[in-house]
């Protein structure tokens, strides 16, 4: 019985210097795995910090809808002011190949400014010249909606050449309100 008491404990002795030996083992990979190199994700250059995403609405040319188009763009061109540069940009030609410009290519961006979320946009006499009422009509809500992407704008005012209220002849289009965004 005492051999049986001893071959016991010998197994028992055995049997925790095991499990200790992997206990020890498994603690120096883990200390090993925290102390491996490091690989740093890509960097970003100070370009890329610049840069953010702006929605430009245009025309679809299959469904006749105004849809967005994401542009990537330097936040330094938007410094000065956002109201005038945002709609330059959507005077520019869209980069998606079914999308087009509603507003005249030389339709020219005389002022923007904003007052307690109210920008008024002076635009050039182009932007209605030669144009009917519906090419007008989504040159409007292309602006409207691009410039209602920004947090601090809720509606736009038009002036031509520096006119308020200018009716368009031979149509309904009047620019003596505020145009706010139509849900699309």
């Amino acid at each position: 019985m005492k051999n049986g008491k001893i071959f016991l404990i010998l197994i028992g002795i055995i049997v925790l210097v095991v499990i200790a030996f992997a206990v020890i083992d498994f603690g120096k990979k883990d200390v090993g795995d925290s102390n491996s190199e490091i690989t740093p994700g890509e960097e970003i250059t100070e370009e890329q910090e610049r840069q953010t995403i702006i929605s430009l609405y245009y025309m679809n040319s299959e469904t006749n809808t105004l849809m967005p188009e994401a542009r990537i763009i330097d936040v330094k061109n938007l410094i000065e002011n956002p109201y005038k540069s945002l709609t330059e940009y959507l005077i520019e030609s869209p980069k998606t190949e079914n999308l087009r410009s509603v507003i005249p290519t030389n339709t020219k961006v005389n002022g923007a400014t904003n007052t307690l979320g109210v920008v008024t946009l002076d635009l050039s006499k182009d932007f209605i010249e030669n144009q009917n009422a519906e090419n007008i009509s989504q040159g409007i809500s292309a602006i409207v909606n691009t410039l209602t992407e920004l947090n601090d704008v809720n509606s736009v005012k038009f002036l031509i050449d520096g006119e308020e209220n200018k009716k368009i002849e031979g149509t309904d289009i009047s620019f003596d309100k505020d145009f706010v965004r139509e849900i699309i």
